[in-house]
């Protein structure tokens, strides 16, 4: 029966950070792609790119924790979250409705949606566009605007939090990436 407890290092490390791979250079021989991109069942990954991966996984865990609690206290939605923040680095802080949709990955129906629950939060406001009357623009209100601020703060002090554990494993993978 396989060992579910077990750390990614192998051993309890309460640092957050991961341990250097012990033979990077190794990789390249232990990683073997056949035709078809599958694996070939005698190959595997040099330790580290797991390690790597799990740690930049562990890494946004603890950030996406930490804002799914942070916004629901704030009362708005991940979703809401980031489309305020869609909206705020837009042009002049204002997008259109279907440049919205494509950021978000949704559907211009669901961005319809999404608008219409923010307008009803006092969020954003929307703006008929001058030239091409059936464009609507989106931008934030003063109390969209000041919410935004005060999570994008809280939101910057916890990844800065993860910075370590982040960094290590993007370091690792792309050291290790160079391998391949």
């Amino acid at each position: 029966m396989p060992k579910s407890s077990r750390s990614v290092s192998g051993s309890r490390n309460t640092t957050g950070v991961l341990p250097q791979a012990a033979n990077e250079k190794d990789i390249a021989d232990q990683t073997t792609l056949g035709s078809t991109g599958q694996h070939h069942e005698e190959s595997t990954l040099d330790p580290g790119v797991y390690e790597g991966l799990a740690g930049f996984r562990l890494a946004m865990r603890h950030f996406f924790a930490y804002s799914e609690t942070t916004v629901t206290a704030a009362g708005i939605t991940s979703q809401q979250y980031q489309a305020l923040l869609a909206i705020k680095v837009a042009p002049q802080s204002e997008v259109t409705m279907k440049d919205l949709a494509r950021q978000m990955l949704l559907q211009p129906n669901g961005a319809v949606q999404l608008v219409d629950r923010m307008v009803v939060a006092g969020l954003v406001k929307r703006t008929q566009a001058t030239k091409d009357k059936r464009s609507v623009f989106v931008g934030l209100t003063p109390f969209g605007q000041s919410l935004l601020e005060e999570l994008a703060l809280g939101h910057v002090r916890e990844m800065l939090l993860h910075e370590p554990l982040l960094a290590e494993s993007l370091a690792r993978l792309r050291r290790l990436a160079k391998l391949l």
